[in-house]
């Protein structure tokens, strides 16, 4: 049974880490959300380590850099674990082989070069990996719509199709398949990957809900052999914050205001217990908790 709370502070001292999705949970895109930054702020100061698990399909750096932009203080999170990142490792390993097309903004271009030193690491003992023309390919990499704020998955089917006919994976390095942008939705690389398969083709993930990102996460908050810290997951997506830290053991806090707020009544910071426990029966999935918004 999933029970609606007001803060984190209320659970904050059952877990001992938090891995916090972005987009709808600490930002729209444009600007953090005040009181999701300061729950997090606080939950660090009392010994909490936040680790923010987000599908971005660029690397750390680039998120990083995102986040100081929009005044997102260092303070609120110890480490960044991204799609981007789990996807880059798959990439340097040749999942999709060692000439790929590419599919996305010119935003994502640090995805080829960006890596950071773990990433790097198995990179210098592989072989190189180049992008090329579509009928070259051995695979495709997808991060996204080329312009999303213009485009929607309708105008890649005819690269699509092409794909599938000559037989190429897709690596998907967001399996979001929507995110809102200020007040604008916006189709992501999860669209694209969706489509690809219901056409007949292939697509790999590595973000959430799938394990790679976790694991990655695990890393990253330095885990040692001999611990087993409480993690709580923080999400505003069903089937990729709520689903994946279901997949994983781990309980979760799903955030109603997000994406799906419309779902749950009029008043997005006061989900509706009754519409909140139908709709999630419909899905099969109870998160242990659930808030408005993150505070």
């Amino acid at each position: 049974m999933t029970r609606i709370i007001s803060s984190l502070a209320e659970i904050s001292d059952q877990y001992d880490a938090v891995f916090c999705d972005l987009w709808g949970c600490l930002h729209n895109g444009r600007e953090p959300f005040p009181a999701a930054v300061a729950a997090l702020r606080a939950f660090r100061a009392r010994g909490g380590r936040v680790v923010l698990l987000t599908n971005a399909p660029r690397p750390k750096s680039s998120v990083a850099a995102q986040l100081d932009a929009m005044g997102v203080p260092h303070d609120a999170w110890d480490e960044i674990a991204t799609s981007g990142d789990a996807a880059q490792l798959a990439l340097v390993m040749g999942a999709v082989g060692r000439e790929v097309y590419f599919i996305g903004a010119e935003k994502d271009e640090p995805f080829f070069t960006d890596f950071t030193p773990d990433i790097a690491a198995v990179a210098a003992d592989q072989p190189p990996v180049a992008r090329t023309a579509l009928d070259r390919a051995q695979g495709v990499v997808c991060t996204g719509l080329r312009d999303d704020l213009t485009e929607t998955p309708a105008d890649y089917r005819a690269e699509l199709l092409m794909a599938k006919t000559l037989g190429l994976p897709m690596l998907c390095a967001n399996p979001d398949i929507v995110v809102d942008y200020g007040d604008k939705r916006l189709w992501c690389a999860g669209a694209l990957a969706r489509d690809y398969e219901t056409m007949g083709g292939r697509a790999l993930y590595f973000g959430k809900p799938h394990p790679p990102i976790y694991d990655l996460a695990r890393r990253r908050m330095g885990d040692s052999a001999g611990e087993s810290p409480r993690i709580l997951c923080i999400g505003d997506g069903i089937a990729t914050d709520v689903q994946g830290a279901s997949g994983e053991g781990l309980d979760v806090l799903f955030i109603t205001g997000g994406i799906d707020t419309a779902a749950f009544g009029a008043d997005s910071a006061r989900p509706d217990a009754a519409r909140l426990a139908a709709w999630l029966a419909e899905r099969q999935l109870s998160p242990a908790w659930a808030m408005g918004h993150l505070g």
